[in-house]
């Protein structure tokens, strides 16, 4: 079958060889498959001993379950190796010969190379952009409550909200402008964001949010954007421990950062403001009273209003400070938050 099969052999252009199985003796082998796999100095050296690669015990146990036995390597032949994919299979005719099938996979492996570097490439664009979106979100996050951002994100815009009870606290240096540390703006900013950032743990740890910085000012409320019954207590005890970090501060560092702190509970209104640069913000004469507070407070004192006092009067310990007359408000009782009971 194989002398009749000699023409047709000789001009595939795939490696073809007959083997016996039981000495691996090549018994027939086309041009492809001498220049690819010569012999050498043995003009019968058996297929084995041509292709390293080859391992008997395993082509044997395939070829025997009339499977066929494949398997990769590289070819001898030229400067540059290319690779190679080796099939034997048995013969129909002849059990114990097996038909050897060597075909050029450069091409294949050339678009596994490729394919797979375009996933890799596809994965990194991938990784990168989650961490661009990631980034897009703290700074967001930075700027507005989470649910706010969940809603714009998921509906592209915010709807205002109305908060019945809320409480806010507005807090302010004091002669924040004649510190010696405001002529080194560098030293100013590094010792404000380190505050700054220590309110805002301190404001997370309590359920508040910090709504915005302005200057030497930080605002902070609870009760929004998620209702919260407890937000006086939240504000209150966020308050009682930004001036205690400040006193632990001012113990270390030779010049000391002194704050006023005035807290109100009313209602409010929360809304992102902004077309192409979003803030999330509190408006209405709660936030306005809250303003009235800090700047009717002493340095390293806190000062609320009567209806937050009704509030805090069962757990916290407050002090009356009288009657003043606060700008579009009338006369309002005052009272300094003192501590927390049994604190």
């Amino acid at each position: 079958m194989i002398t009749d099969l000699k023409p047709l052999l000789q001009i595939l252009g795939v490696g073809v060889a007959v083997a016996d199985l039981d000495s691996w003796e090549v018994l027939y082998e086309n041009a492809s498959f001498f220049d690819l796999f010569p012999p050498g100095e043995d003009a019968d050296a058996a297929l084995t001993t041509r292709i390293p690669e080859l391992k008997p015990d395993r082509a044997l146990s395939r070829i025997g379950k009339g499977r066929a036995y494949t398997f990769e390597c590289e070819s001898r032949k030229g400067a540059r190796p290319a690779p190679l994919e080796i099939v034997l299979r048995p013969l129909p005719d002849n059990p114990q010969q097996a038909l050897v099938e060597i075909r050029d996979i450069s091409k294949q492996k050339q678009s596994e190379y490729m394919l797979e570097s375009y996933s890799k490439l596809s994965e990194k664009n991938t990784r990168e952009l989650r961490r661009e979106k990631e980034r897009g979100e703290k700074l967001l996050l930075n700027i507005m409550p989470r649910s706010i951002y969940e809603e714009m994100r998921d509906f592209g815009t915010t709807t205002p909200q109305r908060f019945d009870s809320a409480s806010v606290m507005m807090l302010d240096f004091v002669g924040f402008t004649d510190m010696a540390i405001s002529q080194d703006p560098s030293r100013l900013i590094t010792e404000l964001n380190d505050l700054f950032t220590g309110f805002d743990r301190i404001s997370e740890l309590f359920g508040c949010e910090r709504i915005k910085t302005i200057g030497d000012a930080y605002m902070a409320v609870s009760g929004v954007p998620d209702a919260n019954p407890d937000h006086a207590h939240n504000v209150a005890r966020v308050a009682l421990r930004i001036r205690r970090y400040l006193e632990r501060r001012n113990a270390a560092h030779i010049e000391p950062w002194l704050c006023r702190i005035g807290i109100n509970t009313g209602p409010l209104i929360g809304s992102i403001v902004g077309i192409q640069k979003y803030v999330y913000d509190i408006f209405g004469p709660g936030v306005n009273l809250a303003a009235r507070m800090e700047s009717h407070s002493e340095s390293m004192k806190i000062t609320l209003c009567e209806e937050t006092y009704e509030l805090l009067k069962d757990e916290f310990a407050c002090t009356l400070r009288g009657d003043f007359e606060i700008k579009g408000f009338g006369t309002r009782t005052l009272y300094t938050l003192d501590s927390e009971l049994g604190s």
